[in-house]
């Protein structure tokens, strides 16, 4: 097989290198060239033509969006957002994904060694070839908030819960999903793939767009209607029951399917404790993550939804979950909210 060809951006020399030498170790990754900003860079796309691009977004001469906004709407390829590991950083990460990027990841540094970096990066690089990419030309457009009716109380959606699960190309997809839910909605936990830091600014710019509350889950937090808890980076997040109240724990552990947070974890956990009061969600992404836990799941009585191919960016997790046994619907992502209201009300 081919090898994937990456060109590499960033103005640092070190982190050029860094990235180069760890990627040359991987036997179907190539780094075909390196820039050390954006004008450089353009020339190289046209020359080398790569099939990846990891890009820096703070840069002299020309920031990383703006070059990532002319290469989305003049010539469109899979990029991975490189940033520091920052709040600033994580803001900036997810302008870059609202422009188009398909993956976002930090620079090794005091918090994150070159180790754990260079695993992640060519997990990510091997999503990213297999990414769906289009023209970018406006911002992705959003169901209407509260477009989905449900006729739940209150009451009765105090027992009901929602596990939701996303990788590659999940960031979008959760703003469709999450913005089209109403405040009644029962409580949602979601895992979705991302680094420490950046699921907090995450979660603040759900929370501008959408009628129901969205926060990065502390641990100890209630699971309740109109709310939803995004697992934070590094973490992985379980539910719990105590009586009749639902609540997360907030736990460090070992990577799961190279995941931390999984969504595996998660959907164990509502697979013991939710049962057949719980809907479940895979997502858009790479790899199997989520798989084994949609099918316990489903085996403990919830009813499961898996995003379609064609509406995926990467149809990877729904792909496999379907194979497990672990789905119930194969559904586009626009209307997957109308079908989670439906299984719960059902």
């Amino acid at each position: 097989m081919a090898k994937i060809k990456v060109l590499v951006v960033d103005d640092s020399a070190v982190v050029r290198k860094v990235f180069s030498e760890e990627l040359s170790r991987e036997p179907d990754i190539e780094v075909v060239g390196t820039a050390p900003d954006p004008y450089v860079a353009r020339d190289k796309i046209v020359k080398l033509k790569p099939d990846v691009v990891t890009l820096d977004v703070e840069m002299p001469r020309m920031d990383g969006i703006t070059f990532l906004r002319k290469l989305m709407k003049h010539y469109p390829l899979p990029v991975i957002i490189v940033s520091s590991l920052t709040r600033k950083g994580g803001a900036l990460a997810l302008e870059a994904i609202d422009a188009g990027a398909v993956e976002v990841i930090c620079k090794p540094g005091e918090a994150y060694s070159v180790g754990d970096m260079s695993v992640q990066l060519a997990e990510k690089i091997r999503a990213a070839a297999r990414a769906r990419v289009e023209k970018r030309t406006a911002p992705v457009k959003l169901g209407s908030p509260g477009m989905v009716q449900t006729r739940l109380s209150l009451a009765e959606s105090t027992n009901k819960v929602i596990a939701i699960g996303a990788s590659t190309g999940g960031t979008e997809a959760l703003k469709v999903v999450l913005s089209q839910f109403p405040p009644t909605i029962p409580g949602i936990m979601v895992v979705q793939h991302m680094p420490a830091k950046f699921t907090a600014s995450f979660a603040e710019r759900l929370d501008e767009i959408c009628q129901i509350r969205v926060k990065e889950a502390e641990d100890g937090d209630s699971v309740v209607p109109g709310t939803a808890l995004i697992a934070p980076g590094n973490y992985h997040m379980v539910m719990r029951r105590s009586g009749a109240r639902y609540y997360v724990q907030i736990k460090n552990g070992p990577l799961v399917c190279h995941q931390r947070p999984a969504v595996d974890v998660l959907f164990n956990s509502v697979a013991a404790y939710g049962g057949a009061n719980a809907v479940g969600v895979i997502l858009t992404g790479m790899g199997r993550d989520g798989a084994q836990g949609m099918l316990r799941m489903k085996e403990a009585g919830a009813r499961n939804i898996a995003q379609d191919e064609k509406s995926c960016v990467v149809f990877g997790m729904p792909k496999e979950a379907i194979e497990a046994g672990g789905v119930d619907e194969v559904v586009p992502l626009e209307q997957i909210p109308s079908r989670v209201t439906a299984l719960l009300e059902g």
